[in-house]
């Protein structure tokens, strides 16, 4: 069923936040046509934007950085100044979409921390991601061509040597594969400006000296019995992560707490659906449990203000059978959630547990292999887009259940649900989750096809020959 008022929050948005979205989408119009022409309407989204931001901390470098706009070379102070203005409001839409879902589903959230102290130092690892990013923005999203999108690989090299900058490094690989599969423009095409301004931005942001490679030491160490909800799959072609929402049951008997952990490795395009879970193999309790549906038990895991924990294997043992649904029902409800970290305050990050029960879910044809959840009248598309191939939780699968644990999304200015896993409406122990496959796949003919051809394999037989050469 559907909480009444979850009912209400499908059914309108928080005030502020169709005017802050108008504020980013002028300035990302100007980020397409480029600062070094940003035209009569640019101009006007500058002023706008310099205007909104009047009465905040930002005003006077937003300031100076709309004066410079057009009147010559940006300077990287004015990049970050723009870039900080555009974060401060995506954040301001997050944090009111934020706080009207926890209205709805009545979770409490714990007050934020004081942000992890500048970086003294310059990083000169940096330079080359700045002068990039710099780039971008004087030519605009319709000037970018094939060789200046190509310039992100120069920006890499000396980010990939060091391991607290493989944010930024992933971030910069992931936007110039994109520009260099879309670029140049044709004439009568619209880039996805408001997803490209969201990774310049936070890219800029990144590449600051005064931002810290990591954000912050570690809160605490948390210890107790994990009970995993499911894991949202993360894949493009050159890196696979698994991020595993989970509930928390301290061994001081605290509170139950939503947190967080993730695994990810480096991978090669032609590693894809049920081959890519090999390249997280070290981490064998974490997947033996997502695969068994166990919980575990942690001693002295390393956890972040923002709910992340940092994962050790060797510090985490797999406890005994876990429902899923069980775990749900019984604890969701009333878990603390973690404040969000600032530079994490965007409406795209939004992906808050649920757990859905009692709907219809029907197939829809507007936009073609739709899915909606029927809660008593109330429709909540399904994020079909976020669904791995590298898992059996598959469109027919999500369509004939009958409750699921997701996550509550909020795209392209609506609420949605990423299922992570679902019971089947006719016999609810008939489960599919994402991560089913952490240890191998389970259906057979996808076994068989990994038997047959182990991409995986081979490239670590051929590597290991070329090390021993």
């Amino acid at each position: 069923m559907l909480p009444a008022p979850l009912t209400g929050l499908l059914a309108s948005t928080p005030p502020g936040v169709d005017e802050a979205l108008e504020l980013t989408d002028g300035l990302d119009a100007v980020l397409t046509d480029g600062l070094a022409r940003p035209g009569a309407d640019g101009a006007r989204a500058l002023e706008d934007l310099a205007a909104a931001t009047g009465s905040s901390p930002l005003a006077a470098p937003v300031r100076e950085a709309v004066s410079s706009v057009g009147a010559g070379p940006v300077p990287a102070a004015s990049l970050a100044a723009l870039a900080g203005a555009r974060t401060a409001l995506t954040g301001a839409v997050h944090d009111a979409l934020l706080g009207a879902l926890d209205t709805a589903l009545g979770r409490t959230r714990d007050e934020a921390g004081a942000p992890a102290a500048p970086s003294p130092e310059p990083a000169p690892e940096l330079e080359g991601a700045r002068s990039w990013l710099t780039e971008l923005a004087v030519a605009g999203w319709r000037g970018v061509d094939r060789d200046l999108a190509a310039g992100a690989d120069a920006a890499l090299t000396p980010l990939l040597e060091d391991p607290s900058r493989r944010r930024l490094a992933v971030l910069l690989d992931g936007l110039g594969a994109e520009l260099r599969a879309h670029c140049p423009l044709p004439g009568d095409q619209d880039p996805p400006a408001r997803r490209w301004g969201d990774l310049w931005a936070r890219a800029v942001l990144l590449a600051q000296d005064a931002f810290p490679a990591w954000p912050g030491a570690p809160a605490q160490e948390a210890s107790g019995r994990l009970l995993p909800l499911g894991a949202d799959v993360h894949q493009h072609p050159t890196a696979f992560q698994v991020q595993v929402h989970a509930l928390l049951e301290p061994s001081d008997g605290g509170p139950v707490r939503l947190v967080r952990t993730s695994v990810s490795a480096l991978k090669v395009d032609v590693l894809t659906r049920e081959s890519v879970w090999g390249l997280l193999s070290e981490h064998t309790a974490l997947l033996g449990a997502l695969a068994e549906h166990r919980a575990l038990d942690i001693e002295g895991m390393p956890l972040l203000d923002g709910g992340d924990l940092i994962w050790h294997d060797d510090r985490a043992h797999k406890g005994g059978p876990a429902d899923r649904f069980a775990a749900a029902r019984l604890h969701l409800a009333g878990a603390a959630a973690p404040a969000v970290p600032a530079l994490e305050r965007h409406p795209a990050r939004i992906a808050e547990p649920v757990l859905l029960e009692g709907y219809a879910a029907k197939k829809t044809t507007k936009p073609a292999l739709a899915l909606e959840l029927d809660l008593d009248g109330a429709r909540l598309p399904v994020s079909l887009l976020r669904r791995p191939d590298s898992s059996s939780l598959d469109v027919r699968a999500a369509a004939g259940s009958g409750a699921c644990i997701g996550l509550m999304r909020w795209d392209a200015g609506r609420w949605s649900v990423q299922m992570l896993g679902v019971a089947a409406k006719k016999d609810p122990a008939d489960q599919t989750h994402t991560a089913d496959w952490a240890m191998g796949p389970t259906d057979p003919k996808f076994a068989t096809a990994l038997r047959n051809s182990d991409p995986l394999g081979t490239l670590r037989e051929r590597a290991g020959k070329l090390l021993r050469k």
